[in-house]
C-alpha cells in the first residue's frame, strides 16, 4: 500500500487521524440486563472505533479528514470502507491487510444505553508501526494530527518525536493511557477521563492531576467528568465548567465526540473556556443520539 499513498489534505481546516476502525456491534436489551442469561433486545451493527469516530465527528464539524487506520480483509473491511469514503474521509493512508481480522469491538448496554459489558478484537491495530508512520508522516499536510491509543506506542511515539503539525491525543482507556506518558511534553491537547488521568500523574483529585498534565509540558489539558462536567486547565488558568442537561439514550462515543470538538476548536483557535464548552456540547449532543457519530452535532456550529 506504501507505493499508493496519495494524501489529498491540502484544505487549511484539515486533521490526519492515528487510531483504531472497528465493526462495533451493540446489544441493547429491551428491560434490565439479567446476568448470565439471553436477553430480548436489539443487535446493531456499525462501523466504529475511537479513531474513526473521531475521524467522522471531525468531518461532521466541516474539516477534511484522513483516517490512518489498520484495516483487515473481510467481510467487515468492505464495509468500514464504504462508509469511510461515503462520509468524505480519506482512506488513501490507510493500509489494508488482506489476511487479517478487521478490528471489532462488541459490547453490551444496558436499558438506558450504559455500557455494562465490552469485549474487543483490536489485534490488527499492531500492524501500524512507526516504520508505516514515518513513511506516511511526511506526506500529510493538516493542522492537526490526532492520535488514539488503541496503536502502538512506538508509533505514537515516532509521531509526536517527528510531526511539525500540533499533536492531539485521546488516551482511549487506563490500560492503554501509559502509552502517552513518554511524549505528553510534545501534546497540543489531551482529553482524558478522571481515571486516565490518574493513571497518567498519580493523582485521583482531577483538578491536581490537570495540574500535573499542564506541568508535564500538556498545552491543553480537558479532563471529562462524566456527570460532573469537565476540568480544562493550561498554563494559565484551570477552569470546572458543568455537564449540560443531556438526555441519555447511548453514551457511547461522547467522549470521541468531545475530542474531535476539542481539535476543532483548536484549529479554528478558540480559547480554553469557549473549547471546553464546545466538547461539553458535543458530548451532550452524542449522548441523546442512538448513534456513536450524529447529524445533530452540526449544532455545535451555530454557537459560535
Amino acid at each position: 500500500m506504501e507505493d499508493k499513498i496519495r494524501p489529498r489534505l491540502e484544505n487549511i481546516d484539515a486533521a490526519v487521524v492515528f487510531g483504531g476502525i472497528n465493526m462495533d456491534i451493540w446489544g441493547s436489551p429491551e428491560q434490565p440486563l439479567v446476568p448470565k442469561d439471553s436477553n430480548p433486545g436489539a443487535v446493531t451493527l456499525r462501523p466504529g472505533g475511537v479513531g474513526r469516530n473521531i475521524a467522522h465527528d471531525l468531518r461532521l464539524l466541516g474539516l477534511e479528514v484522513s483516517l490512518v487506520a489498520a484495516i483487515g480483509g473481510d467481510v467487515y473491511a468492505t464495509a468500514i470502507i464504504e462508509s469511510c469514503r461515503a462520509l468524505g474521509i480519506d482512506l488513501s493512508c490507510a493500509p489494508v491487510f488482506p489476511q487479517r481480522r478487521s478490528s471489532t469491538y462488541l459490547y453490551i448496554s444496558d436499558e438506558r444505553g450504559e455500557m455494562q459489558l465490552a469485549v474487543s478484537d483490536m489485534d490488527i491495530c499492531s500492524a501500524l508501526t512507526a516504520e508505516y508512520a514515518a513513511a506516511v508522516l511526511p506526506k500529510l499536510q493538516a493542522k492537526a494530527i490526532v492520535v488514539d491509543t488503541n496503536i502502538p506506542e512506538e508509533t505514537i511515539g515516532y509521531i509526536c518525536r517527528n510531526s511539525s503539525i500540533p499533536v492531539y491525543a485521546d488516551p482511549v482507556s487506563t490500560a492503554k493511557a501509559v502509552k502517552l506518558l513518554p511524549v505528553l511534553h510534545r501534546l497540543a491537547a489531551i482529553k482524558p477521563n478522571a481515571l486516565e488521568a490518574e493513571k497518567l500523574t498519580g493523582e485521583r483529585d482531577p483538578e491536581r492531576a490537570a495540574r500535573a498534565l499542564v506541568e508535564k509540558g500538556v498545552k491543553r489539558v480537558f479532563i471529562s467528568l462524566g456527570s460532573r462536567g469537565m476540568i480544562a486547565a493550561d498554563q494559565k488558568q484551570l477552569l470546572r465548567l458543568p455537564i449540560l442537561p443531556t438526555r441519555l439514550v447511548n453514551s457511547t462515543g461522547a467522549g470521541d465526540a468531545a475530542t474531535a470538538a476539542i481539535v476543532f476548536a483548536g484549529i479554528k483557535g478558540l480559547g480554553l473556556r469557549e473549547t471546553a464548552e464546545l466538547a461539553l456540547r458535543a458530548g451532550s449532543i452524542t449522548c441523546g443520539s442512538e448513534s456513536p457519530n450524529t447529524e445533530e452535532l452540526k449544532e455545535i456550529l451555530k454557537t459560535l
